[in-house]
């Protein structure tokens, strides 16, 4: 694997900062773009290499630049030998590579003000940095070197332990992280049951091997996309086949995943129980998967107005006639590769928690028997598009929704293109995507104080 020293064989094409007044929506005035390369104006460009590496970039022509590294190694890709080895391959993205030592990368970003992460989901591994455009070259050069030449020093790895206890305890003391992992593990056989958190008996027990074996077998081309914001897309796909063609092939397939339904139960002297009931729901990018993501909205997905309570919803609505006792509820919806859960995640005192799951899930059965109005089902879909829109009006959202598209499907959609699919959505879909949870298999995870939380088979 080769490290990588300097960036010096690059043309430079990072430009400065705007002026003060200057517009940031379209080219500074003079700017030299590549050759035959004309201003775009903020159009997303999208290629594939023929290694399989995806270039993603969307020059807005922002003072700060944000790149990315997306990477198909989320915990679902692990195995019962390396239960745990994504959560400390997130927390070694600073140390030791094979082309600048740990010194050098905190202190080399420090001294430009750029900023270097890393991020884990059940599909996928992220790292990105943040700087300003004129350092482009000098944050990637440590970008690529964090991605394709880490050296795991045993030692170093050894020093992570500390920090994966300190992690597993903040996990633990909060309630929906807790909620949501047991979830996953009651409802999946495999691939999505795997924790993005280092259980408890591999702790201290992930080694150098067990980093570079999962590196080697997940960080490919073909499972990698480089994607960037505030940069010129040229540049970009240079950077790609030169440092990113690092292995060809596709790696280690991941295992499908398999529902099966199930209970978790989390005792603690809590006066607030933290519950969740879901059902399998749909897979990422297909046509029901909008339809549930439209149900979510139709039900309630959350207040909309910091420490709200969503008078608005049918959750709320339902369960306050049912109780006077101070709760939350919303519908809780997630979708990934291969497989989705769709339910009701409900905050409620320990002496209520039966009452308010079962009036919330009422609720959800009005739905699948027609209960639902044409003005409910157009509120929903201004709800959903507009929580669509404001999540790609951040660089964080946008980088991630760039990011996640062209390593699933290798291009991108607008969001214009997934409000017209959210238009297409009837009273019908959204019926039968209720009907699904309502017939479906029941999975249970909750904590707090359970005397009084019924158990999933009395729901």
């Amino acid at each position: 694997m080769k490290a990588v020293r300097g960036f010096s064989q690059l043309s430079r094409r990072f430009y400065a900062a705007a002026r003060a007044g200057r517009s940031l929506v379209e080219p500074l005035p003079g700017l030299k773009l590549a050759p035959g390369v004309a201003p775009s104006f903020q159009e997303v460009h999208v290629t594939r290499l023929p290694s399989g590496l995806v270039i993603a970039s969307l020059e807005n022509y922002s003072p700060v630049s944000k790149i990315g590294v997306f990477v198909k190694a989320g915990c679902r890709y692990e195995t019962p030998d390396n239960q745990g080895v994504t959560h400390v391959l997130r927390l070694a993205a600073n140390l030791t590579t094979k082309g600048a030592s740990a010194f050098r990368l905190c202190r080399g970003i420090e001294a430009i003000g750029g900023k270097l992460s890393a991020s884990l989901s059940r599909e996928n591994m992220v790292y990105t940095v943040d700087c300003l455009r004129d350092d482009v070259d000098t944050v990637m050069e440590y970008l690529i070197n964090v991605t394709t030449a880490p050296e795991f020093r045993p030692w170093e790895v050894s020093d992570l332990t500390p920090l994966v206890n300190v992690d597993k305890t903040r996990a633990g003391q909060n309630a929906q992280i807790a909620v949501v992992e047991s979830l996953h593990e009651a409802a999946y056989k495999n691939a999505l049951c795997n924790s993005l958190y280092c259980p408890d008996y591999m702790v201290g027990n992930i080694l150098s091997e067990h980093l570079h074996q999962f590196v080697q077998n997940n960080f490919t081309s073909a499972r990698m996309a480089l994607v960037g914001l505030g940069v010129d897309h040229t540049v970009l796909k240079q950077v790609g086949e030169q440092f990113l063609n690092i292995r060809s092939g596709a790696g280690t397939s991941g295992a499908q995943a398999r529902y099966r339904g199930g209970e978790l139960r989390l005792p603690s002297t809590s006066s607030l129980v933290h519950s969740a009931v879901v059902s399998e729901a749909a897979a990422s990018g297909t046509a029901e998967a909008v339809a549930f993501s439209v149900l979510q909205h139709l039900l309630g997905a959350g207040p909309r107005v910091k420490r709200g309570c969503s008078a608005t919803s049918k959750l709320v609505q339902g369960v306050a006639k049912a109780t006077a006792d101070p709760f939350d509820v919303s519908a809780f919806n997630v979708s990934y590769s291969d497989s989705g859960l769709f339910g009701i995640y409900s905050i409620s005192q320990a002496g209520s928690t039966g009452t308010a799951i079962k009036a919330a899930i009422a609720e959800v059965n009005a739905v699948a028997d027609g209960g639902v109005t044409a003005a409910d089902l157009t509120r929903a879909k201004a709800s959903l598009k507009s929580h669509l829109l404001m999540s790609v009006e951040t660089s964080e959202g946008l980088l991630e929704a760039l990011g996640t598209q062209a390593l699933a499907s290798g291009s991108y959609s607008p969001p214009e293109e997934f409000a017209k699919n959210i238009d297409n959505v009837s009273l019908t879909d959204v019926a039968n995507a209720a009907k699904k949870f309502v017939s479906g298999k029941k999975t249970m995870a909750s904590t707090g104080n359970l005397v009084k939380t019924p158990f999933v088979d009395e729901i």
